[in-house]
């Protein structure tokens, strides 16, 4: 039985590529001790990864790649994605562009003369954010995180209690329905939590491949979302619900 029920956690967290203890707990019936032990079998074979409150599926590096691997993933794809969305900054804007491979791309196609205010903690975003020579560059997050070239971690939230601001530009490591846009890092859902709490529209940039997922950490809900921008690839199960939805869909 035991046997039988590692390898239902092991396809079902292959499905999902990760998931909270209290969520295996809950799907497989058991106790969290159970869980605990079971996670610990997995993770001498390499299948998983202990993160703070679950796991995530590392078989065949499937999650834990690095950016640059991720950054060539569906580059095209997150090119257009970012690209397009430069139209929605305008001048005297306040903005904030988050970590990761597809919402840098912003800044390639922006007027280099206009003048805003850019909130970031992507490295990517401020190496091509200092070519702006009219652009207020506000970088938070105190430990750089060479996986995902960000910087995490902030010792006080008051100051992003602070902003006001008009738009974001968020990422996520997977996007549905029920659950919104959700990543798997804690340090990194902190700071995307409260940059949503204080923004006036939130456009969500992702491809197609993030629908239909759920990671351990939702830091807003499809009711949240002002715009999501992503490829003409996304299946219609979920085009269907975020056309029902006050939510404005951009197919690219």
């Amino acid at each position: 039985m035991k046997v039988k029920r590692i390898h239902q956690i092991e396809n079902y967290l292959k499905n999902k590529q990760e998931a909270s203890l209290e969520e295996l707990k809950d799907h497989f019936n058991v106790s969290l001790n159970t869980i605990r032990r079971d996670i610990n079998e997995l993770t001498k074979s390499s299948t998983i990864k202990k993160v703070y409150g679950g796991v995530v599926y590392t078989k065949d590096n499937q999650v834990t790649e690095a950016f640059e691997d991720r950054n060539v993933s569906h580059l095209e794809e997150k090119r257009k994605i970012g690209q397009h969305c430069a139209q929605f900054i305008k001048q005297h804007d306040i903005v904030y562009l988050d970590s990761g491979t597809t919402t840098h791309f912003v800044l390639d196609l922006l007027d280099k003369e206009i003048e805003f205010t850019l909130i970031t903690n992507s490295l990517e975003v401020i190496n091509k954010a200092v070519k702006f020579q009219n652009v207020t560059l506000i970088v938070i997050g105190e430990t750089y995180k060479r996986s995902t070239k960000s910087f995490t971690g902030i010792s006080d939230d008051q100051t992003i209690n602070k902003f006001n601001i008009n738009k974001a530009f968020m990422s996520a490591t997977a996007f549905s329905i029920d659950n919104g846009a959700s990543n798997s890092d804690l340090l990194e859902n902190r700071i995307k939590k409260l940059i949503c709490d204080r923004v006036q529209d939130i456009y969500l940039l992702i491809d197609d491949t993030k629908f239909g997922k759920t990671s351990l950490y939702t830091y807003c809900n499809l009711e949240d979302i002002h715009t999501i921008v992503t490829n003409n690839g996304v299946a219609q199960a979920y085009v269907k619900p975020i056309e029902k939805s006050k939510t404005k869909l951009i197919l690219l």
